[in-house]
């Protein structure tokens, strides 16, 4: 998310402006979900606004209420790039960070080349968290807060 500073303050009539344009863009956001979802207002409304926030969401809920689709949906009408996690027994580290793979060139050169895992997705939904064995949280905590995530290489994408 970006944010646009100008250089004067905006007068009354402006920030109305600016206010309208930003009911007028969530509206559109929120059609935008229903032809998908169906019958969650409520939870697509809090969801908008944990993400326009610039925080995290907690979706909680039995199984079909659509909450994998409203991450998926919250995506594409976005525009931005999302990715899942399903928190498994045998996950590992480096599923959610990536990793680095040795690649060899026609020439017979070899360089490493860092694959990004799904925590450098613009939206994440981690599906399930509730994993059995202590190392995926050893890697989903540090990379979950807002500041930034190690990667091994320099190549590898930034969350600042």
């Amino acid at each position: 998310m970006s944010v646009i500073v100008k250089e004067s303050p905006l007068n009354e009539k402006e920030m109305v402006a600016e206010a309208e344009r930003a009911l007028a863009d969530i509206s559109r956001i929120r059609e935008g979900v229903g032809r998908v979802i169906f019958g969650q207002e409520s939870v697509v409304e809090r969801t908008l606004v944990a993400l326009l926030a610039g925080g995290h969401a907690l979706l909680v809920g039995g199984p079909g209420l659509a909450k994998t689709k409203l991450v998926e949906t919250l995506g594409v009408v976005l525009g931005l790039d999302s990715r899942r996690i399903q928190f498994t027994p045998d996950l590992m580290p480096s599923d959610i960070l990536g990793s680095e793979v040795m690649e060899q060139d026609e020439a017979g050169r070899r360089s490493f080349r860092f694959i990004s895992g799904p925590i450098f997705a613009q939206l994440l939904m981690a599906d399930e968290n509730k994993p059995a064995s202590p190392r995926p949280p050893s890697a989903w905590c540090p990379a979950s807060r807002p500041t930034a995530c190690a990667t091994p290489h320099p190549s590898a994408p930034s969350t600042t």
